[in-house]
């Protein structure tokens, strides 16, 4: 059995995990970086660049400590190659390499969005592929069919605003905190989620796209008029974006042959309000619903190292002269999606 060491550092999480074929997680080792960043109401890449190159060794040193290990126990060191914050992703990439180097090891560059596509089958032995998959982040917001492992067909995609994007900013809009996510939903539990007039964009459009922007604003302007209490606010948005995903998720389940599983993976996955509506869809559908457990939807080293894991066993890996990339699109040939700020 593979051992994989894994390095994710694409955003405000700086991870090491180490992760062996059968699906056992030998190690994990994790540092956030919100009292970095939350004076600033979100992440500042050049701060989380920063804290990455602080962290990302002692946290490697932990892992292989934690799991009884050292370099040369493990079989490839895996690490998050794009997309995510080019500072960030250069710091875990050029870690890697160096211990691979230094260890004699394979390399595999991960795609950090086939690192969430892939890490409920880190939990779930029985999830075969083909699957549908939600994949809903703060960078991303996209419905994939994942046919394996480097092969994938993308079916939607935001046109300008990622829902975990919408999420941080409705929190920095209302006041709540940082991160954003976990805000507005602690929020909306104590509001009327039919209190506040919200748009839903594109529901019920002749398109697959995803659409957040302009609810984005419509928060911004019921906040400014003073008429609504901000955890109605909050629980409007979040009824809004639920709405929104089972209505673009039902356009393209009704325009694609009929897959065993749904599936939904990324940080926004997190959101229980979002798990139910997906598990009731799927359950309407005769659909398994799989999500993996919270600790799991946000970005961390286990799903790097399963994802490399994963490769590695295809035999899939990577020259160390591989470039670190800002944007990485699952499925390159998908066809181009309207709008100035599409996150591929």
């Amino acid at each position: 059995m593979a051992i994989i060491l894994g390095l994710e550092s694409s955003c405000d999480e700086t991870a090491a995990a180490i992760v062996r074929s059968d699906r056992t997680i030998l190690a994990h080792a994790l540092a956030g970086q919100e009292d970095h960043h939350r004076a600033f109401g979100g992440v500042v890449p050049e701060i989380a660049a920063r804290a990455h190159a602080e962290l990302m060794t002692p946290l490697v040193q932990a892992a292989l400590a934690d799991a009884g290990m050292t370099l040369d126990d493990v079989d490839a060191i895996a690490a998050t190659a794009g997309p995510g914050l080019i500072g960030g992703v250069m710091v875990g990439l050029v870690t890697a390499k160096a211990l691979a180097m230094a260890a004699g090891k394979p390399l595999i560059a991960v795609n950090h969005l086939e690192g969430h596509a892939l890490s409920p089958r880190l939990v779930d032995p029985d999830l075969n592929f083909p699957y549908l998959l939600l994949l809903v982040s703060g960078g991303h917001c996209q419905l994939l069919r994942v046919n394996g492992v480097g092969d994938y067909n993308r079916l939607a995609t935001t046109i300008d605003d990622a829902v975990g994007e919408a999420f941080d900013k409705t929190a920095k809009i209302l006041g709540l905190g940082f991160p954003g996510g976990p805000a507005v939903e602690r929020a909306a539990t104590n509001g009327n989620s039919a209190a506040v007039p919200l748009p839903r964009p594109l529901k019920g459009a002749d398109e697959p796209h995803f659409s957040f922007a302009g609810l984005k604003s419509a928060v911004l302007r019921a906040f400014q008029s003073g008429q609504y209490k901000v955890d109605d606010i909050a629980a409007s948005f979040q009824q809004a974006v639920v709405e929104c995903l089972r209505d673009r998720l039902q356009y393209s389940v009704d325009r694609i042959d009929p897959l065993p599983a749904l599936v939904v993976a990324g940080g926004v996955a997190a959101n229980i309000a979002i798990r139910d509506m997906l598990s009731e869809f799927a359950a309407a559908r005769a659909m398994r619903f799989v999500a993996p457990p919270l600790w799991l939807c946000t970005d961390n080293g286990a799903m790097i190292a399963w994802a490399g894991a994963e490769r590695f066993a295809a035999g899939l890996t990577d020259g160390l002269d591989f470039v670190a990339r800002p944007r990485w699109p699952l499925d390159p040939d998908a066809a181009p999606a309207r709008g100035a700020g599409v996150k591929a």
